[in-house]
């Protein structure tokens, strides 16, 4: 990874407190969100995983700092620092897969003021587009009801952000990705059906599910509506056998297809062949089609563009400088000043009720209450990394513990409110 994947003005800084003295003074940088994206009662935590293994091997190269030095963007002393760049810090935060709510101190970065700065774009665009993704993938799964989603947004984004969003999409509850490199680097089960395309290949709808059986066997999932539903249905019943896995129907009227589309389907003596809906479908599409007889869903470009809201509206703010705390205090874009610690607080049913955020201290500890941060980084080094099948049951025990309430749909507050308390 290229460690120029950040913006200039933070080798603006770096160049500056280099020469001013101050670059090596301790700061506390805090990622946050102001406010939940219009609509949204959470917000879901996603990306730690990779972020921490970019901030890892964040370096910059030979031919970078020629870059750099070349356009004069650093002098010869930031060069030199930028050569022998590694983060030494502390990263703390919140688990992957946990919610986030306006003021949760989502992630906490130690160390000196030149190592801690140059990261903000990398923990930003990591942060904002994965927790982005996963907070409409779980909006999803919620819609859906316990049945199947089949992430495929691979071509309504950019090739690597695909990737991005299908692992996301997996931690929210997604069943499959239609990416294979997503597939291959993170351990992703992978589904794929076919497009018109292969059908208009052939001379007629018969001769090429016919082709697709032949190769792949029953166990297949026949795309039924490149001509008409009806008899492309009657057509893989026919090609397949009554013991065809499923049909994708791609376009029309779903809620209506997927009735007649069932009603023939055991007509035909195929009433385990399943249904499989796509077609621009978001959680409110998907929550339309709670009633109707689908087995599974794919969604795409409202995936992978976060359903309406492409960033978690992430920020990335110095909170403390040498154990003082520093405030901003612009109108609109204030901040709270000094490290934060946070737990939720929950019935003994387990019911989430709170989230406490406490500045320059701890909260008060209470029976059932949960902390919220961990260690990712300690010296510069991961420690305590979970799998993405841990994160991904986390992410599910977190959104059974918030009340019924906050999975809802429709706008409304933030499912668990947020207490912020400063330690005197």
């Amino acid at each position: 990874m290229t460690a120029l994947l950040t913006d200039h003005y933070e080798l603006t800084m770096v160049n500056a407190a280099l020469a001013d003295g101050t670059a090596g003074r301790r700061c506390v940088f805090e990622v946050f969100a102001r406010r939940l994206p219009t609509g949204r009662r959470y917000g879901v935590v996603a990306g730690v995983g990779r972020l921490v293994d970019r901030i890892a091997g964040f370096r910059f190269r030979p031919d970078e700092i020629a870059y750099l030095s070349g356009r004069r963007i650093v002098d010869a002393d930031t060069a030199r620092w930028l050569a022998d760049y590694r983060f030494t810090g502390d990263i703390d935060g919140y688990a992957e897969g946990e919610l986030f709510f306006p003021g949760s101190p989502i992630l906490t970065v130690t160390g000196t003021f030149a190592e801690c700065v140059v990261l903000e774009t990398l923990i930003l665009s990591v942060l904002n587009h994965d927790s982005a993704v996963a907070a409409a993938a779980a909006r999803m799964v919620t819609a859906a009801r316990g049945r199947g989603l089949i992430e495929m947004g691979a071509r309504r984004t950019h090739e690597e952000a695909a990737v991005a969003a299908a692992r996301a999409a997996y931690l929210a509850g997604f069943a499959y990705t239609s990416n294979l490199a997503a597939g291959a680097r993170h351990g992703i089960p992978t589904a794929g059906t076919a497009a018109h395309a292969y059908t208009l290949l052939h001379d007629d709808e018969p001769a090429a599910f016919a082709a697709q059986v032949a190769t792949l066997g029953s166990e297949t999932t026949l795309l039924v509506d490149t001509y008409d539903i009806t008899q492309g249905i009657r057509n893989a019943i026919s090609v397949a056998g009554p013991g065809l896995r499923a049909i994708r129907i791609d376009s029309g009227d779903l809620s209506v297809l997927a009735h007649q589309s069932r009603e023939l389907l055991d007509s035909l003596g195929a009433p385990d062949t399943k249904i499989i809906v796509s077609g621009d479908l978001d959680e409110y599409a998907i929550a339309a089609l709670a009633a109707e007889p689908v087995d599974m869903y794919g969604a795409g470009t409202s995936v992978v563009t976060g359903s309406g809201a492409p960033t978690a509206g992430l920020v990335y703010k110095l909170v403390e400088v040498d154990g003082r705390p520093v405030v901003k205090r612009s109108e609109n874009k204030a901040t709270v000043g000094g490290r934060k610690a946070a737990v939720r607080r929950h019935k003994p049913t387990g019911t989430a009720t709170e989230e406490i955020v406490v500045s320059r201290g701890v909260p008060d500890h209470q029976p059932n209450d949960r902390l919220l941060q961990r260690a990712h980084l300690v010296g510069g080094e991961p420690v305590g990394r979970p799998t993405l099948a841990e994160s991904r049951e986390h992410l599910r025990q977190c959104l059974i513990s918030i009340p019924w309430e906050g999975l809802k749909l429709s706008a409304g507050d933030p499912a668990v409110p947020v207490t912020a308390i400063t330690a005197q």
